[in-house]
């Protein structure tokens, strides 16, 4: 693959990941002028933000059955349309299309979550780790958009949350701009859909540590974001603080997770990334425990660095224990299917045991224990072994 072409791709699976969770972040800052105007209930409004992380679970399986009957490339600039359509909906007046265009959006990005590592396996394998480095950062920092310009941006026009959702139907309308060269790239080289589905995957030992690795890392991710910033206002810090801590946690977040993939690539065996980021997680989670407030800053920079190293640990690993393209789509949405469906009982498990127990000491104890089981998936999905048993061969990323 020429250079041009290469960075044509690249430049298409940016634009592509930008649209990846600002859909959905960019409603939780809306939430309580959202209840106000549409008299939807804290367990309604709750579905806004877990809708789609069910979504994301349950309609992942849709991506390798739709990338063998069209291609990925028509299926993402077809999740594209799909996603802006879903935000759209949203805007209708009423409970139902706004909870109905949450499970398009979450359905549109359910699909594009497993098949742009897939993209980047095919044809960004000189560059992988780097390639997949850009990816992870480039969604942490979608993210960190929503949750960071949302209510100005609202406050700047002069609008209400319906016309705050809406600017964020164009970033679709901008990814398809982008991805449009590499679909003609797709249709003028030679025939590039998966044909041929792949069995077995889910007797794999490997996927199954891949997958397990996704989810219980996501579970630490999400629960984290839902309640840290509740646990740190029981310890006495402000909202506004708190709100600052957060974001600049997903700085650091975007960091590692555009650091880690690089030196994955570089790697044979990633099982010592695994360990380090776990001892990360355990330091945060014992830091809190012992002063939450005043050692926020610190805190928060572990736990960026844990979870934005995690999360692109994981999607990494789909794309490197993968032997070709096939195995690589299949993984992914095991991975996700797996992944999203495990994390998202996590914020609903540890709310209620905090309603339970008063405090935050048993929820954030329960946290530290499901670091053992991420570690062990960690260390299995991290040795050099191939999807079906086969040996790998150690990874070379020319970024």
């Amino acid at each position: 693959m020429s250079r041009r072409t290469t960075l044509l791709v690249l430049l298409g699976i940016v634009v592509v990941t930008l649209n990846l969770r600002p859909a959905i972040v960019a409603v939780s800052p809306l939430l309580d002028e959202l209840r106000d105007d549409t008299g939807l209930s804290s367990a309604g409004a709750s579905l806004l933000t877990t809708l789609p992380v069910l979504c994301f679970g349950a309609l992942a399986p849709l991506a390798p059955r739709l990338s063998r009957r069209f291609g990925s490339e028509a299926v993402i600039a077809g999740a594209m349309a799909v996603l802006a359509a879903g935000i759209l909906v949203r805007l209708v007046p009423g409970v139902a299309p706004l909870l109905a265009g949450t499970v398009v959006v979450g359905g549109a990005i359910a699909v594009t979550n497993v098949l742009v590592p897939t993209v980047v396996k095919r044809d960004l394998a000189h560059i992988a780790g780097t390639a997949m480095g850009v990816y992870s950062m480039t969604l942490t920092a979608g993210a960190a958009l929503a949750a960071g310009i949302t209510v100005p941006v609202e406050d700047a026009v002069g609008t209400d949350w319906r016309g705050a959702l809406a600017l964020w139907a164009c970033l679709p309308v901008a990814a398809l701009l982008a991805w449009a060269p590499v679909l003609r790239l797709a249709r003028r080289g030679p025939a590039r859909a998966v044909h041929v589905g792949v069995g077995g995957l889910w007797r794999d030992r490997t996927a199954w540590a891949v997958a397990l690795y996704m989810g219980l890392g996501s579970l630490q991710f999400y629960t984290a974001t839902a309640w840290v910033p509740t646990l740190l206002g029981d310890d006495g810090v402000d909202d506004a603080r708190a709100g600052l801590l957060l974001s600049y946690m997903n700085v650091i977040g975007a960091a590692a997770a555009l650091v880690v993939p690089i030196l994955a690539g570089r790697m044979r065996r990633q099982s010592s990334l695994v360990v380090g980021l776990a001892v990360l997680w355990a330091v945060t989670w014992a830091g809190i425990l012992a002063d939450a407030g005043g050692g926020a800053w610190l805190w928060m920079t572990t736990m960026g660095a844990a979870q934005g190293g995690g999360i692109a640990l994981a999607l990494t690993l789909t794309v490197l224990r993968a032997p070709d393209t096939p195995h690589a789509v299949e993984l992914s949405g095991m991975a996700q299917t797996v992944g999203y469906l495990v994390c998202a009982v996590g914020p609903l498990a540890v709310g209620a045991l905090h309603d339970a127990t008063g405090g935050w000491t048993v929820p954030v104890v329960v946290l530290l224990g499901f670091l053992a089981p991420w570690t062990a998936a960690g260390v299995v999905a991290g040795r050099p072994r191939l999807v079906r048993g086969s040996a790998a061969e150690p990874a070379r990323d020319a970024g």
